[in-house]
């Protein structure tokens, strides 16, 4: 009764907040500046911490390093979205003014998903054991998977969503300013900026059937698991703006996220075995995440170097 008061007055705050964006800072198109998407992302992180901290008062130490583990978690599986976003908007020519409309809308249904997602998973792992490790074994072969893993780019033609959407609306040949539908001759025709929000949905529908078994992997409370998804899902549209150029140079990330799927799915299948405190955890996936990164920018800097060498004798 108490998560369900709590889960209540925390979507309508979130509510209230993504109102808040759509009146005020999308009334007019524009693009965001580096510095106004880093002091908006380090906002949305100052507020997590916040929320951490209350949790911390509410409900004590345990449920507030549960919340963190899983808002570190699912911060870094995130990074895998930011780079996804990029190379959608790239593939579709997206106007820079528009593309924080796409995601404004992208992470709200996002939320919307990730909450049946989030129900769903809680009551198959509280009613039948067995599913945990089921999603532990996900877990380990999906991260097994990344490791084969190479970005060549977006192949909507395979996109069955995009498929149905082409067969249910006309659309237009170019864009029409921020506008997903707009009406001629009295037909209803979609633009292609709501095929790009179509492209980024199903793209974290993708996502979430990995980053949501990861976090029951550290606690099953829907409340924790929930308020760590939506931080970390609210943060992420400014954070595709301060990392999108940068995570392009990230080459071995995803041997990172790789890492960190295998090692929170093996915690699972062991947990009968032996339960691994959540601090350990917390600084494992930190400690991958960062080792990953620190070795991509240092062989960025090496081969960009060497790069640059080759370029300048042909």
């Amino acid at each position: 009764m108490v998560n369900a008061l709590a889960l209540s007055i925390f979507t309508l705050f979130v509510l209230g907040l993504l109102a808040l964006d759509l009146g005020l800072i999308q009334r007019r198109p524009k693009v965001l500046t580096f510095r106004q998407a880093f002091l908006v992302s380090g906002a949305w992180i100052a507020l997590a911490l916040a929320f951490n901290l209350g949790i911390y008062i509410w409900r004590g130490p345990q449920p507030a390093l549960e919340f963190l583990t899983g808002y570190v978690l699912e911060m870094s599986l995130s990074l895998d979205n930011v780079f996804i976003f990029a190379l959608t908007f790239t593939y579709a020519a997206v106007p820079t003014e528009h593309q924080h409309r796409v995601l404004f809308w992208g992470v709200l249904g996002a939320l919307v998903m990730r909450a049946i997602f989030i129900v769903s998973g809680v009551e198959l792992v509280t009613h039948f054991r067995w599913v945990f490790y089921i999603f532990g074994a996900f877990l380990v072969v999906s991260g097994l998977s990344f490791f084969r893993k190479r970005k060549k780019g977006l192949s909507p033609a395979r996109n069955p969503a995009l498929k149905l959407a082409h067969k249910l609306f006309s659309v237009t040949d170019d864009y029409e300013g921020a506008l997903f539908f707009v009406r001629r001759n009295g037909y209803l025709l979609a633009t292609p900026l709501f095929f790009v929000l179509l492209m980024i949905e199903t793209t974290d529908v993708l996502m979430a059937v990995d980053s949501i078994p990861a976090v029951l992997g550290v606690t099953t409370d829907p409340f924790i698991v929930y308020t760590s998804n939506v931080f970390a899902v609210l943060g992420l549209r400014a954070l595709y703006f301060v990392l999108a150029r940068a995570l392009m140079k990230f080459r071995y990330l995803h041997v990172g996220l790789a890492l960190v799927l295998v090692f929170i799915g093996t915690t699972m299948l062991g947990a009968d075995f032996y339960k691994l405190p959540t601090r350990c955890s917390l600084q494992v996936i930190c400690a991958i995440i960062s080792l990953t990164i620190i070795i991509s920018v240092f062989t960025g800097y090496t081969s960009g170097g060497q790069g640059s060498g080759h370029r300048g004798s042909k």
